[in-house]
């Protein structure tokens, strides 16, 4: 008998040099199988960035006695308005619900704002979010009709409300952002 032609049929053609058509052909081994979180890697991310959420927030809201404030400038105003009489108070109370965010965050200025401050308060249109809170982040949003975002010429004053907001809510872990007429970010702050 002749080499090139194998006695058992079941062996494959050994006649050529390895790597070269008709060589040598490796016998077919299974591939071990992966884990589970080696097939699915997005899912593995998704769910890793959700436990490093859950671990953030349980954190950041541990053993904090909601009934203790600051004393920060910020609560100043609250604490002087809480001295006064309570008809006043309910008078006060009753007028802060029939004005929109927007008109009450001006009203603060107005009263509380430096110059510069009242000057771009002006030009808020509309508020969002500053009445909420929900222990974990905090987040506002103060639209304006200044143009140009965040490197234009009206950042200055973005900044200024941004500040503002602040001295007017308070918050452990709030996000106050300023937009521009177009919906662009012009500033943003924590509160």
């Amino acid at each position: 008998m002749s080499q090139q032609y194998p006695q058992n049929p079941q062996q494959p053609y050994q006649g050529g040099p390895a790597g070269y058509p008709g060589g040598p052909v490796p016998p077919h081994q299974p591939q071990p199988e992966k884990s589970w979180f080696a097939r699915h890697k997005v899912l593995t991310v998704v769910g890793g960035v959700f436990a490093f959420m859950v671990v953030v927030g349980i954190a950041a809201s541990g053993g904090d006695d909601p009934g203790k404030g600051s004393d920060t400038a910020a609560t100043a105003p609250q604490k002087q308005a809480a001295a006064e009489p309570a008809e006043k108070a309910d008078d006060k109370a009753a007028l802060e619900k029939e004005l929109s965010q927007a008109d009450r965050f001006k009203a603060f200025i107005e009263e509380n704002g430096t110059a510069a401050e009242k000057a771009a308060a002006g030009h808020i249109t509309k508020v969002q979010g500053a009445d909420e809170s929900n222990g974990i982040l905090d987040s506002a949003d103060v639209y304006t009709d200044f143009t140009g975002g965040l490197m234009g010429p009206h950042q200055g004053e973005g900044k200024l409300l941004a500040s503002a907001f602040a001295d007017w809510k308070d918050s452990e872990n709030g996000l106050v952002t300023i937009y521009d007429e177009k919906g662009e970010i012009l500033s943003n702050g924590n509160f």
